[in-house]
């Protein structure tokens, strides 16, 4: 795709987005820290006609428009981004759903996941050290070969009670993964989620699994047995 064309198509699709607005659902988002105002399946939508494009994807990154990088991660290729350009992408995307979607559609499916991992992990700032927690997760369910789940359990009983609100949603996923997925180390997790009281009071919607530890690992097992 040319340039030129490349800045109408974006011009064009960021009008579109601009007409599906909503300030009702700005509004809501808005509790959430999320400045995008488009109801995300209209916005899927947007991305099943469009297809997949990297080159437009990279241009519609770069307009920074919430609703646009959201658009942005449906269409592009995740396998095509560097480390570096992932890196950058994360440390720019400081609204929870397109940090979310970058991570959850786009950095697990690269070949520079673990690696990433690795670097973020340790990030001081607990936004991009959240996404290797949430990497981190996704390797306590699927791939826990290499991974110290007691050194996890540590630093989750040390760290988790005064972690910035999204580095400490992620430790907490972390520690329900745990306990979930590790028999031998569920009484632990339970444990330190009960000692912690995390999330314990979070408002849950009815038949929604509630996020405190405790209670979203015994749901979570007793599905495991039915």
């Amino acid at each position: 795709m040319s340039p030129a064309v490349s800045d109408a198509r974006v011009a064009e699709l960021l009008a579109e987005l601009a007409t599906l607005a909503d300030p009702k659902i700005l509004a809501v988002n808005a509790r959430h820290g999320d400045d995008h105002a488009v109801n995300l399946t209209q916005l899927r939508a947007v991305a099943k006609r469009v297809k997949t494009d990297h080159g437009l994807a990279d241009a519609l990154w770069a307009t920074g428009d919430t609703a646009a990088r959201l658009l942005a991660l449906l269409i592009c290729r995740p396998k095509q981004f560097s480390r570096e350009g992932l890196d950058a992408m994360l440390r720019d995307a400081r609204t929870p759903k397109v940090h979310d979607w970058l991570v959850g559609y786009v950095v697990k499916k690269s070949p520079h996941a673990e690696g990433l991992r690795q670097s973020w992990f340790n990030d001081p700032d607990p936004v991009v050290a959240s996404a290797g927690w949430a990497l981190t997760s996704e390797r306590v369910a699927k791939s826990p070969e290499g991974l110290d789940l007691d050194d996890l359990l540590d630093r989750i009983e040390a760290d988790m009670a005064d972690a910035a609100p999204r580095l400490q949603w992620a430790m907490n996923t972390c520690l329900a993964q745990i306990g979930i997925e590790h028999p031998s180390l569920r009484s632990r997790a339970v444990a330190i989620g009960e000692r912690l009281g995390v999330l314990k009071d979070y408002p849950t919607p009815p038949n929604c699994t509630s996020p405190y530890a405790p209670t979203w690992i015994a749901e979570m097992v007793s599905r495991q047995t039915r």
